[in-house]
């Protein structure tokens, strides 16, 4: 009953401007929707950030507010109803606790999140690791193990968790080069002038065909990487440097809705100068193309770890 009241007492303190911290989201990685509500709420307790709030909920249901899993949790935060019962909070003030509605959900997911570093705070190491590894396997194997458990599922968890944040944080450094970069680029050089195929890999079944976002995987998969299929997902791979610290082999995306980076609907990969190799379209063949145009999104520099780090059905 302490824990629910001072979860109370904080939201409060949140509603009259407290709690605004120093992490920026990435442009357009929260959908509109969600931005203010993940940038506000993930400010409720030192050990957790918006950007890794918004880790979190893409991971759990890539902000699907309508999503149910085969274990029956339920909505964007994806909570089970029998933990919504003891933990969901009623965010927005209006009566009730929705688990459906994230004007709820998000903020009861970082009531949560801080419920569980309470309980983990006197362990020893990073205390955003061992709140991650109890929301995974539970605060009692935490504070017994006094870290983060020897369970693979967990520690893989808060690896996927710390990766993805990066993702979705706004960099406040220059983004490192990509060691793969260079082979991604050769590979998608050799198809130049190949012709563009909706849903197209480039198996012997397409006709070697791609389309925008096949294309990209498959370039990122002749040097290791593996991407997800669909553009939008592909927008996570990695941290996301400013247009003026664009290098080859980054990733570019556009988009008719430039505030939320689910609505993405090309990629290509940069090759410098202002310029692009991509499959644009139904008729078109793989070339170059200029990328500052108005529905340029942003870019994603992909690393093996992000890569790795995103969900295979989101």
């Amino acid at each position: 009953m302490l824990l629910v009241v001072g979860v109370y007492v904080v939201a409060g303190n949140l509603v009259n401007g407290v709690g605004k911290g120093s992490v920026g989201l990435a442009k357009g990685a929260v959908p509109g929707a969600y931005k203010t509500l993940v940038q506000r709420w993930g400010n409720l307790c030192p050990a957790i950030n918006p950007a890794l709030l918004a880790a979190q909920l893409y991971q759990e249901s890539g902000w699907d507010p309508d999503v149910v899993s085969h274990a029956d949790a339920r909505g964007i935060a994806q909570f089970i109803p029998s933990t919504w019962a003891t933990h969901g909070i009623d965010g927005d003030g209006d009566g009730d606790r929705d688990i459906w509605d994230p004007n709820d959900a998000i903020p009861s997911a970082a009531s949560y999140d801080c419920e569980l570093a309470k309980y983990v705070k006197d362990v020893p190491g990073d205390t955003t690791n061992n709140m991650l590894a109890a929301y995974n396997a539970g605060a009692y194997r935490v504070i017994k193990a006094g870290g983060v458990p020897a369970i693979s599922e967990t520690q893989n968890y808060v690896k996927t968790i710390r990766t993805l944040e990066k993702s979705f944080a706004a960099p406040v450094t220059r983004v490192d080069p990509s060691k793969q970069a260079a082979g991604a680029i050769y590979y998608a050089q050799k198809k130049l002038g190949t012709l563009y195929l909706w849903g197209g890999d480039g198996t012997a079944e397409d006709g070697g065909r791609f389309d925008c976002s096949g294309l990209t995987k498959a370039a990122y998969a002749s040097v290791g990487i593996t991407l997800p299929r669909v553009a939008n997902d592909q927008w996570n791979a990695g941290p996301h440097p400013d247009r003026d610290e664009l290098l080859p082999g980054d990733l570019v995306f556009f988009s008719d809705d430039l505030t939320n980076s689910r609505a993405i609907r090309h990629v290509g990969i940069y090759v410098g100068g202002g310029y692009m190799i991509d499959a644009p379209r139904t008729g078109a063949v793989i070339r170059f193309d200029p990328i500052d145009t108005p529905d340029y999104f942003g870019a994603t520099r992909v690393t093996e770890d992000g890569a790795k780090a995103l969900p295979t059905t989101v």
